[in-house]
């Protein structure tokens, strides 16, 4: 190939974001920077997180500036390089961008991936890519599940949530699911083994609040959040004694012109409860640990993930967009044949 296709970020999305808010353009296949190296991106990851990283305010990672690629993880193959370490054809993982070809730097996030050791390229996306490290460090690091306890999730259909629900049912805890509609909540029992899912859907604060009550009459030992208001004020209604809550993601107000946050903060105190910011970057140097440990549980039976994979970068709005219309069945994945 002569050309390099890549999704560019033209303007910050005010709301919703529009397609006129990016542009597909095609430029020249770079060449490898001294102790660089150009990587073929096979599969990109497409995240919730990518919405935040388009606006210009404070984050745990600079915004994504205009006219640049959306940034992306991505796995692919080495084209061409300038490092010893990473010989052409080899296959290899990294935080890059949407774009059919990625200028790389050896640095904190890009790694070699031995694909003969798994059955899809796309496991270095899901079972041993962030979001599954996200849910098994989330929950074995910081929640701390106990067998007996009661652990409620958000988002529990998504890449993220899914994965962590079976992790507390492998701890022995009963499981709580919430999700958008019938056919997610049908998949958290049937599919995820949870032992209740909650269809959020038309239905206010209180409603919500009764049924979490109903599903955990002795409280929420753990809320795995990553939806935020107005489900997560239910949720904290309804905590334990000595909660622990890890906020992972605020998906309902990525999009939203005004944020609410949490207006029942004082249930925290009543419960003397614990809520923990969240990021996965931190455990970085202990990810090989995790990705074995979760292919372990794969292999076992025991794990399931589900991977919901769109084809072409020419696709690639409509499929970051699956994300906020609950289209997707699993890990979103973007593949560029």
């Amino acid at each position: 190939m002569t050309e390099n296709r890549r999704f560019l970020l033209r303007r910050r999305p005010d709301g919703d974001p529009v397609r006129d808010d990016f542009e597909l353009v095609s430029a020249p296949v770079p060449s490898p920077p001294p102790g660089g190296f150009v990587m073929r991106n096979h599969y990109c990851s497409i995240d919730p997180a990518m919405r935040g990283w388009m606006d210009d305010e404070p984050s745990y990672m600079p915004p994504i500036a205009l006219d640049d690629p959306v940034r992306a993880t991505t796995v692919g193959v080495v084209h061409a390089s300038d490092n010893d370490d990473y010989a052409v054809g080899q296959w290899v993982m990294g935080l890059n961008a949407i774009e059919e070809y990625s200028v790389v730097t050896p640095g904190h996030f890009t790694a070699p991936v031995d694909v003969e050791a798994v059955d899809s390229p796309t496991r270095f996306l899901t079972a041993m890519g962030a979001v599954s490290l996200t849910a098994y460090f989330g929950m074995t690091d910081v929640a701390k599940p106990k067998a007996g306890e009661t652990l409620c999730v958000t988002g529990a259909a998504g890449a993220v949530g899914s994965v962590v629900g079976q992790i507390g049912k492998i701890h022995g805890c009963r499981v709580i699911g919430i999700a958008g509609g019938a056919e997610k909540c049908r998949r958290l029992t049937e599919d995820y083994s949870f032992d209740v899912a909650i269809d959020y859907r038309g239905k206010d604060i209180e409603e919500l609040r009764a049924e979490i009550a109903q599903a955990a009459p002795d409280g929420l030992d753990m809320v795995f959040e990553n939806v935020g208001s107005p489900i997560m004020e239910a949720e904290v209604f309804n905590l334990a004694t000595h909660a622990r809550i890890v906020l992972c993601g605020l998906i309902s107000e990525y999009n939203a012109e005004e944020r609410v946050g949490l207006r029942n903060l004082w249930q925290l105190i009543v419960h003397q409860a614990t809520i923990h910011g969240f990021l996965i970057a931190d455990y970085a140097p202990r990810f090989p640990e995790g990705g074995a440990k979760i292919m372990e549980w794969v292999r076992e039976g025991k794990l399931r993930i589900d991977e919901d994979v769109q084809e072409g970068i020419e696709n690639s709005y409509d499929t970051f967009m699956r994300l906020f219309s609950g289209a997707n069945e699993g890990k979103q994945i973007l593949k560029l044949p």
